[in-house]
């Protein structure tokens, strides 16, 4: 008998921090279901991937606008949601043939959504519950802003790779095209302007080297060109 009670209160406390999360889980039931497709994003194949993707940006879109109307005013209001970019995203490479590169997005995003969402898990198990995921998950958190960065320059180089596909057969014209407009509204994007940053710092730097006395004159003036180029196709963004 009294080698039992000893264990008792730690027999207790499981159950009462299992039933705590199960009502966190409940209580957050678009959260939760975002998590579980977001844990199940990285592990997938590649179409599975992006499916996980797709049905995660729905679920969110439908969270953020959840009121659906046949309208002008509604359509410019979706299209400014970067869960609209990423479902659009995924329908766009879904189809297509597989582009690894396309995947480097859906698995950081998925990684940083993942990450919040089970430190939230965690804090409903009590504030020192499993230390070591609460580690890997503050570490993952200090390179957010690197992260996001990474995700938007990965967006950005996915134009010319589509636009080689596209010379070798491997997809249609349609698709540079579909991808342009992703890319249009992604360098617009109210919530996340590192693919804004990432084109002006490239910019910035093709400009820079351009200018080095040492930069061929020919070479010069195809950078000057293809920035010219580059530059008229970017979207006007509204002053915020």
């Amino acid at each position: 008998m009294p080698e039992n009670t000893g264990a008792e209160p730690n027999g207790e406390q499981q159950p009462q921090q299992q039933a705590g999360v199960l009502s966190y889980l409940m209580t957050n039931k678009v959260e939760s279901a975002l998590w579980m497709t977001r844990l199940g994003s990285p592990y997938g194949f590649y179409q599975r991937a992006l499916i996980s993707n797709a049905a995660t940006s729905a679920l969110r879109l439908h969270q953020r606008l959840p009121n659906f109307q046949l309208s002008r005013e509604f359509l410019a209001r979706l299209f400014l949601e970067d869960s609209c970019h990423y479902l659009m995203f995924s329908i766009i490479f879904m189809n297509s043939y597989p582009i690894t590169m396309a995947l480097v997005p859906v698995f950081l995003f998925a990684l940083l959504h993942a990450c919040t969402y089970t430190r939230n898990v965690l804090n409903t198990m009590g504030p020192n519950s499993i230390q070591i995921v609460r580690s890997i998950i503050a570490k993952l958190q200090e390179q957010q802003t690197n992260i996001l960065r990474f995700i938007a320059c990965t967006e950005i180089f996915l134009m010319p790779t589509v636009f080689f596909m596209m010379f070798t057969g491997k997809c249609s014209v349609f698709l540079p095209i579909v991808y342009y407009r992703f890319l249009t509204l992604r360098y617009a994007s109210r919530r996340n302007p590192y693919c804004r940053t990432l084109f002006t710092e490239l910019r910035m730097t093709v400009e820079y080297l351009c200018n080095k006395p040492q930069c061929p004159g020919f070479i010069r003036n195809i950078c000057v060109k293809a920035v010219a180029f580059i530059s008229r196709l970017a979207p006007q963004v509204a002053q915020q």
